[in-house]
């Protein structure tokens, strides 16, 4: 049953940005107006928008609605009371619009990942400046998961815990190319391919298949879940641009999948932020996130674990998650953006990566001859890192391909060993590294 209109003050808002989201916020607004206006207290419209191309049929109806052909005198419009920002990048337009909506004293909703990494804190300060009395915020839950609340569950749900661990698959693009490797045998360029005939990709992929959306995701997580100031910069970051369908295929005869995996885990030595390819094993729920899925697990101290999964991205969930904010900042109970102020985050210290210890998956492409593995194992040695097992098979007319699994040592122990390696006649091409999942 559809809940009765709510009368009361409209929230008036200002749409920046008419893509796939944009104009999903629009329908989702005039399809489910009721439902919105109940939830919130109080009905919300689009009272202005801006976008690029003024003529473009988008299939909503804009019909009293005014079009402001720059963004940032959305900021400035006394019939504005919150702006929603849907432009996207880390600078120009975007940020100078979510400056001068917070400097007026306005609301910023965001689905802007990389403006938070970047920017985060001194936008968070700007809106709790902005908030003193007046009930302003600045909300970004469509930035990180599309759809699936998890910046709500650990700001509001999990407030009363210390979370401790913190992981998950953070880019549907990445997650479909490794899901269609798995079950088709293929490799990355031509999956890639086909990603990017079906949307899932873009032209340039750069910043979803070398990890640098889910960096952006990973440090906004980490900066609400450890209550740090976000860190995009110290986020160790590793793509799957080198994974092959020989590494997919060994993973899954070790009863594993690979995966792109976001972790954050506080320690003594300091917080650590990654993002590179796992083995996941079949056990693992996240061995089972299949396609444009994201998910995100954190451990807290009483709830124990929290699993989120659900649709990372699209004009209905992201929309969605846009609204969602939008009927919080109705309600006028705007939470601090990381969860506490922003002035009480901490300055992170960077845990060094290379400390962490875990078993490691190993693959090189070998010349095929006598006293490769003898030249492989030694190098092992030398670095301290102990091999559980190790399999040889042939790759092609040229070489071998060996895979290694080590037992639980320090990741910087691998890495020293490949350095010992680099340069030696016996390998035919880069080796790779992934770290298993536990």
């Amino acid at each position: 049953m559809t809940p009765p209109m709510t009368s009361g003050t409209p929230l008036r808002v200002g749409l920046a940005g008419l893509g796939t989201v944009g104009a999903g916020v629009v329908r989702l607004l005039a399809d489910n107006a009721e439902l919105v206006a109940a939830r919130a207290g109080r009905p919300i419209r689009v009272v202005a928008v801006s976008a690029r191309d003024r003529g473009r049929d988008r299939g909503v109806d804009l019909s009293g609605i005014d079009w402001v052909d720059d963004a940032t005198e959305l900021a400035g419009r006394a019939d504005v009371d919150a702006v929603a920002e849907l432009v996207g990048g880390s600078d120009g337009p975007a940020l100078t619009l979510a400056r001068r909506t917070l400097a007026a004293g306005k609301s910023l909703v965001t689905a802007n990942k990389a403006m938070m990494a970047h920017h985060g804190l001194e936008l968070a300060r700007a809106a709790e400046g902005a908030a003193e009395g007046a009930g302003r915020g600045l909300m970004f839950e469509a930035a990180v998961a599309g759809g699936i609340p998890v910046l709500k569950g650990l700001r509001e749900g999990a407030a009363a815990n210390r979370v401790h661990h913190l992981f998950g698959i953070l880019n549907g693009t990445c997650n479909y190319i490794l899901s269609r490797m798995e079950a088709d045998g293929r490799d990355f360029a031509d999956v890639l391919s086909e990603a990017q005939g079906l949307g899932y990709a873009e032209a340039d992929p750069s910043f979803d298949i070398d990890g640098v959306d889910a960096a952006h995701k990973l440090a906004l997580l980490a900066a609400l879940a450890f209550g740090t100031r976000p860190a995009f910069g110290a986020v160790e970051v590793t793509g799957i641009r080198h994974v092959v369908a020989a590494d997919v295929a060994e993973a899954a005869a070790l009863g594993y999948r690979v995966r792109l995996v976001g972790v954050a885990e506080a320690g003594p030595a300091g917080l650590l932020q990654r993002v590179h390819p796992h083995l996941v094993p079949l056990g693992h729920p996240l061995a089972h996130v299949t396609g444009p899925t994201n998910a995100v697990a954190a451990d807290g101290d009483f709830v124990g674990r929290l699993f989120f999964q659900g649709a990372g991205a699209g004009a209905g969930p992201t929309a969605s998650a846009v609204v969602a904010d939008l009927i919080d900042l109705a309600r006028g109970r705007p939470a601090p953006p990381f969860g506490v102020p922003a002035d009480r985050l901490a300055e992170p210290e960077a845990a060094d990566g290379g400390e962490r210890r875990s078993r490691v998956y190993v693959r090189l492409n070998v010349q095929d001859r006598v006293g490769v593995l003898a030249e492989i194992a030694a190098a092992m040695r030398d670095a301290g890192v102990s091999i559980e097992g190790l399999t040889q098979r042939a790759a092609d007319t040229r070489g071998a391909l060996v895979a290694i699994v080590t037992h639980e040592g320090p990741e910087r122990c691998v890495a020293q060993a490949l350095e010992r390696l680099r340069g030696s006649q016996s390998l035919t091409g880069a080796p790779m590294w992934m770290p298993l999942l536990g």
